[in-house]
Formats: structure tokens, C-alpha cells, sequence
């Protein structure tokens, strides 16, 4: 499918506002993918499309906080119910009907909404869960820096299973869940993986935000290689906004401390609840 010259810049556009608002707030999906269906492009289409565009930013994100990534290795098993889950979320959404898909998008904005509008006050019961869960203290600082195979203070030995390792194996069945809506459609995902991670992992919000961003990715990453062979990406708008997102992260980057996430995260929402509506009354 081609779209005209006009088309491609405003896709174009919209990648950028979405790689900008992802760096701020998050909810990039929320403009791109109303943008793409605008276009002609059919539902399902458009979800692959904009799966497949918007890795380089997940890449980004996950590369930008790889120390907190790599002090957490014996966790990275996680991401291998994070992969299956995105498997199976991109196998259901290439399974699922055009006209089925295109009735389930309202409610699929609605609940990425949602999950966008309960992030602050989540976020800040999630550190004051850590911080009680710490004896009190600050949940943000970064951990003291720690050398190459340190491990993680949790398990006391080798070959013995704490009580934490134990409780930490209780979050594969719900990062496996929010892997498969991450792999079906995406937008808010990173809302609810931190939710999960931290109501069963006592560790600092920074630390989790980190195992959070490559949970993301990998999610995102199996369910857009699975795309890749499905025929339904549209390359010349994936690439267009793939450069757009790149470059509209960049641009957040350089606003991050002069634009409050928090007003921009609103505007998004009400983005969202109006685009839902907008679907509601056209079927």
C-alpha cells in the first residue's frame, strides 16, 4: 500500500510527536496508531506497522538504562515469558479478524488511556510500597555501582532458593499476560509490566524501571519479528516513522525538564478518550 506524499509527512509528523511524548510521558501509540488507521490504512495493518516502527525507541529506552539493566542479570530470565507472551499477543492479532479488531481498537484505546492516566498516582504507590519494603528508605537513588558477575543481594548462596527468588518466580504468569496485550496492540504496557514488577520484587523504582524497559523490548521485539514475516507491514511507513520516532525522541530528550510530563500526559489522555469516542460513533 502506498499513501501519497502529503500522507507520509503527516505520519511522519506523528512519529515524531510519538517519539517525543514516549521520551516525556509515554502513550506514543496513542497518536501514531489513530494517525496510520486515518490514512486508509486497515486496523490490524496499522497495529503491525506501528509495532514494527516504533522498536528503535524501545531499543533506545532499554540501551539507555543498561547499567540497571546488567546489575539485575540472575532477573533476566523474566524476559523469557516476556518473548512468549509478545509471540502470542502478535499470533492472536494476525488470527483476528479485520472487522473484529476494528470493534475492539475503541476499547483497547480506552484501557491504554487508562493505564496512562493512573500512572503518576501508581507510580507514587509503587514508591511508597519500596520505600516500606526497604525499611523506609528513598525507593529512587541508583544501587552503588557493582562489578562485572556481582549478583544481586537477594539469594544467600549457591544453589539456595530464598524466600525473595521464590517470590519473584510469582511474577512470570503476569509479566507472561501483559506481554500478550504488549504483543496485541502495546500501548501502556510499560504501566502495567512496572505494576507487576513491583508488587513482587522489593528492589528501588530506578532499578525496576530498568527491568521494566527491557521487558518492554523484548516484548515488542518478538512480537515485531513475527510480524516481519506476515506480509502485513507496510515498510515505507514503518521506515518513515522510524525516523520520525528517532528524531521526535531526540527532541523529548532535549525538552525533558522544560515540559511537565505530567500536563502533556493529560493531553494524551484526553488524545485517547477523544480518538476511542471517535471510533464508538463511526462502528
Amino acid at each position: 500500500m502506498q499513501l501519497e506524499p502529503l500522507q507520509y509527512l503527516l505520519v511522519a509528523l506523528a512519529a515524531v510527536a510519538a517519539g517525543a511524548i514516549n521520551a516525556l510521558a509515554g502513550g506514543g501509540t496513542l497518536i501514531t496508531f489513530p494517525a496510520l488507521t486515518a490514512m486508509g490504512i486497515p486496523a490490524v495493518a496499522a497495529n503491525v506497522t506501528n509495532t514494527v516502527a516504533l522498536l528503535p525507541g524501545y531499543l533506545g529506552a532499554t540501551f539507555a538504562q543498561k547499567e540497571e539493566v546488567l546489575s539485575q542479570r540472575r532477573r533476566l530470565w523474566l524476559l523469557l515469558p516476556a518473548a512468549l507472551g509478545g509471540l502470542v499477543g502478535g499470533f492472536l492479532l494476525l488470527r483476528t479478524d479485520e472487522k473484529l479488531f476494528r470493534q475492539l481498537v475503541p476499547f483497547l484505546i480506552l484501557l491504554a488511556s487508562l493505564l496512562l492516566a493512573v500512572q503518576e498516582p501508581l507510580k507514587r504507590w509503587l514508591m511508597g510500597r519500596v520505600a516500606k519494603a526497604q525499611g523506609g528508605e528513598d525507593p529512587l537513588p541508583n544501587p552503588p555501582p557493582r562489578g562485572e558477575g556481582t549478583r544481586d543481594p537477594l539469594p544467600k548462596g549457591e544453589g539456595v532458593v530464598s524466600p525473595a527468588s521464590f517470590n519473584e518466580a510469582w511474577a512470570a504468569l503476569p509479566v507472561f499476560l501483559a506481554a500478550v496485550y504488549g504483543g496485541y496492540f502495546g500501548a501502556g504496557l510499560s504501566v502495567i509490566v512496572l505494576a507487576v514488577l513491583a508488587l513482587v520484587i522489593d528492589d528501588s523504582l530506578t532499578r525496576l524501571n530498568g527491568l521494566k524497559q527491557v521487558v518492554g523490548f523484548v516484548t515488542n521485539l518478538t512480537a515485531a519479528l513475527f510480524f516481519v514475516f506476515s506480509g502485513r507491514v507496510i515498510w515505507s511507513v514503518a521506515a518513515v516513522m522510524a525516523v520520525g520516532a528517532l528524531i521526535g525522541g531526540a527532541l523529548g530528550g532535549r525538552l525533558a525538564g522544560r515540559v511537565p510530563p505530567a500536563t502533556l500526559r493529560r493531553v494524551v489522555v484526553i488524545i485517547g478518550v477523544a480518538v476511542a469516542i471517535i471510533y464508538f460513533v463511526r462502528g
